[in-house]
């Protein structure tokens, strides 16, 4: 216990999912949390759920206003910022023959846009600490490709990019601040399993014949959960830039 003790760590997309995991396991660890999501009502749930260590705060993370207020109201409620975990996303289907410009840009604008705002204010607050960590949800799909996943890929793969420019940047600088990156291939939560409700979309990504093969596949939100209290923690002080695969082998992996 303790491994984040007192630390200040701002989650995104912690209303559910991993998100909810993160805040849920780095509260227990000692730290004190705030959860940031576009889900009010299960977003204050949850931080209602944590207690005291917590501070829920409604969020467009592609917004650079909302950025500018979320930081500044968990300096003034909890005295400043130790670790930024970059979760929040969407997910959805489409090739790139069915990918439109005006779902491109959207994607983009949450998933690559959104991370770019949290690394540059979560920094500007970090330098104001002892030292820090950010730690950005990415995906196997930003490194191997998915075809079903045209635009959301290509997001994942910008987060990959942003989280080594920003690792190299404070190294450079020699600013005790970390960022790393974290790349699981399929997740058991929400967003993952809601997908065949999507208009269009197929629930393939989803569906196995073999329970077993099902079970290879998907990782619990507590397995990613396990690996940002590691990055959050003084444990992992010397890992900088990494990208840790969260994905079984699958990369490794032929049939």
């Amino acid at each position: 216990m303790g491994r984040v003790q007192d630390k200040v760590a701002i989650i995104t997309g912690a209303a559910s999912g991993v998100g909810k995991e993160d805040a849920l396991l780095l509260a227990r660890e000692g730290a004190r949390v705030v959860l940031t999501d576009v889900n009010e009502d299960a977003g204050r749930a949850v931080a209602q759920q944590i207690g005291d260590a917590a501070l829920f705060i409604r969020h467009d993370i592609a917004s650079e206003a909302d950025w500018q207020a979320v930081i500044s109201q968990t300096e003034a409620h909890f005295g400043g910022v130790d670790v930024l975990v970059n979760n929040a996303a969407i997910l959805v289907q489409a090739t790139i023959e069915d990918t439109s410009l005006e779902l491109w840009q959207r994607i983009q604008k949450i998933n690559s846009d959104g991370y770019f705002l949290g690394c540059k204010y979560g920094l500007e607050a970090m330098k104001k600490r002892p030292g820090g960590s950010i730690v950005n949800m990415s995906s196997m799909a930003g490194i191997g490709g998915v075809s079903s996943f045209c635009a959301y890929s290509a997001s994942k793969a910008a987060v990959a990019g942003l989280t080594r420019s920003v690792a190299a940047h404070c190294r450079a600088q020699l600013y005790p601040i970390r960022c790393n990156s974290i790349h699981p291939d399929g997740i058991a939560t929400p967003m993952v399993f809601n997908l065949h409700k999507e208009r269009g979309a197929s629930s393939s990504y989803v569906r196995e014949k073999d329970p077993k093969q099902l079970q290879a596949r998907f990782a619990q939100p507590a397995d990613i959960a396990n690996l940002v209290l590691f990055l959050a923690s003084d444990e992992s002080r010397f890992i900088n830039g990494a990208e840790l695969r969260i994905d079984n082998g699958y990369l490794m992996w032929a049939d």
